[in-house]
């Protein structure tokens, strides 16, 4: 069995099992794809959360459309400043419970509040070491919840990894 990481073009990182591609993340876009989830899973070393590569930034930056839920609509009573950081919930199980709350804060202009019923274009900051990475697709809708109550819903309209200092 023989398994080799390997960096082209300062941007994109592939993982091979016995010579075959099995995943490959872009780095500059911050996200990446499995090819063979059998043999990525049970075979390798390495984990899709694995990105203790200094070429990887902390953040994955998220251009997106955010409304807010009105109060009328079981949202909030008041609105949300810049740096709120709410769970991001990508996919719900069957019974209505979500999988996984991913962490990220929302930024916008910091004098300004989106109020219950508004639609605004923000910044969500994710941590790039959560798996994240299947979810990162422009078009893609997520929720976002305080606990168990959604307040929100926003949609990705840009990617991006900041740029290292």
């Amino acid at each position: 069995m023989i398994i080799r990481k390997e960096i082209k073009n300062d941007n994109e990182l592939y993982l091979y099992f016995n010579g075959k591609l099995i995943y490959k993340r872009w780095l500059n876009l911050g996200y990446g794809k499995v090819f063979d989830t059998h043999a990525f899973g049970k075979y390798t070393d390495y984990s899709i959360t694995d990105f203790d590569l200094d070429e990887t930034p902390e953040l994955i930056h998220v251009k997106a459309k955010l409304k807010i839920i009105s109060t009328e609509n079981g949202g909030r009573k008041t609105g949300i400043k810049s740096g709120y950081r709410p769970n991001h919930v990508f996919e719900y199980q069957t019974n209505g419970q979500f999988k996984y709350a991913y962490m990220g804060d929302i930024q916008f202009d910091q004098n300004e509040w989106i109020m219950p019923g508004e639609t605004k274009e923000v910044l969500v900051r994710f941590l790039s070491r959560q798996p994240i990475d299947e979810y990162m697709d422009i078009g893609r809708k997520w929720w976002i919840h305080e606990g168990p109550n959604k307040i929100g819903e926003a949609e990705i309209i840009g990617i991006e990894l900041p740029k290292s200092e």
